[in-house]
């Protein structure tokens, strides 16, 4: 009886083995996505950086019952895009309650890039102070010698201080109105205010707000910082230092007063297309796109990318990267989250390759896929 019974007991050891090694070839939008562990990937609102011919997905860590930080940015690694390995946290919340990254802050959409110069890794994320809700807007910025990290904190504050949006009018710079002045917001003289920059002005010594953002590497090693700014009501797009460390004073307003968030940026054949969505709290809406000859240039709003059946609510989903697949010509995923504020750590994913009609970018729901979608075009 024994015998039979280890031999059973190995048998069924022999198979979880097995089904434990199994790979992952497809993605399934909106599904559980399990890591090498046998968990759901952790990594919310993220980007990923390709590095060394290995895929890094950095995002939010969370947990059942709040959004706000208690772990960090957590870190996971592939080779194919399809199955993923927990590479732990690599920035952690600090324990020291007088830290400006304490236990309890918010960490939102974090993502990294390598610096050739440096040979060093940063990563940016948008901050908000612990017990504060969302009244900081802040930007951090950490720093690492590893890919995977830890990476360490260097400062966190609004950004740009002391400079004016380079398409922002002399004369908007000069108007003496102010947002104590409006005594209702969305009126129209109210929004009209606002596309002049009322919000510029106010912030403009102390730094303009920062909360959903992103970051664009250019082809020339240039760098970008995007981003939601003016109580979210319009777009920045900021030049970064030739450390990536800082800002250098340089931004642009794109679509002031339109009240966008979520930016995912990609450059096809010379071209700039930034995907974002509406500002509806954690409920989904219709995605926008916006097109420009050059980051810094002038950004023209064009009609929602998402097609067919569940268009209006860009899936259920909402946008935090896009993807460009390596050693893939004109290849890029739509990365987005299924926010769950109820039981955020069961946000799922929907990743969706980003088709092209007429030179623009076209998102379409598909159940299922994988990377032979881009052979196929």
């Amino acid at each position: 009886m024994l015998k039979y019974g280890l031999t059973i007991c190995a048998s069924f050891c022999f198979v979880g083995v097995l089904l434990a090694q199994q790979k992952q070839q497809v993605f399934m939008p909106g599904e559980i996505w399990k890591d090498n562990q046998g968990n759901h990937i952790n990594a919310h609102g993220g980007g990923i950086l390709f590095h060394n011919g290995t895929y890094y997905w950095f995002g939010e860590h969370k947990g059942e019952r709040s959004n706000n930080a208690y772990v960090g940015v957590t870190c996971y690694s592939s080779k194919d895009l399809y199955n993923w390995n927990n590479e732990g946290v690599a920035f952690a919340v600090d324990d020291d309650t007088e830290s400006i990254t304490r236990k309890g802050c918010i960490i939102e959409r974090p993502k990294v890039i390598y610096n050739k110069n440096t040979q060093k890794f940063v990563m940016y994320f948008h901050l908000e102070l612990a017990g504060q809700g969302y009244g900081a807007a802040y930007t951090a910025v950490a720093i690492s010698d590893k890919v995977t990290g830890p990476y360490r904190f260097l400062h966190a504050s609004r950004v740009n201080p002391g400079y004016w949006p380079l398409n922002m009018t002399a004369v908007q710079r000069k108007l003496k109105v102010k947002p104590e002045d409006y005594k209702e917001w969305w009126t129209s003289e109210w929004k009209m205010s606002v596309e002049d920059g009322l919000f510029v002005r106010q912030h403009f010594y102390g730094g303009q707000m920062s909360r959903d953002m992103t970051l664009f590497v250019d082809d020339n090693g240039n760098a970008y910082h995007i981003y939601s700014s003016e109580e979210n009501l319009t777009l920045h797009i900021a030049e970064l230092s030739g450390d990536y460390t800082r800002h250098t004073g340089k931004y642009i307003r794109v679509a002031p007063a339109g009240h966008n968030e979520a930016p995912a940026v990609l450059k096809r054949n010379g071209r700039y297309y930034m995907i974002t969505s509406g500002c509806t709290g954690w409920e989904p809406n219709a995605a926008r796109l916006l097109v420009a000859d050059s980051m810094m240039g002038e950004w023209k709003l064009l009609p929602n990318p998402c097609k067919g059946s569940g268009a209006q609510t860009t899936f259920q989903s909402q946008g935090t990267y896009i993807l460009p697949v390596a050693g893939k010509k004109d290849a890029f995923i739509f990365m987005a989250d299924r926010w769950r504020p109820k039981n955020p750590i069961d946000g799922r994913y929907v990743w969706l390759p980003v088709f092209f009609e007429n030179e623009l970018p076209v998102l379409k729901w598909m159940d299922k896929w994988d990377l032979k979608v881009f052979d196929k075009r």
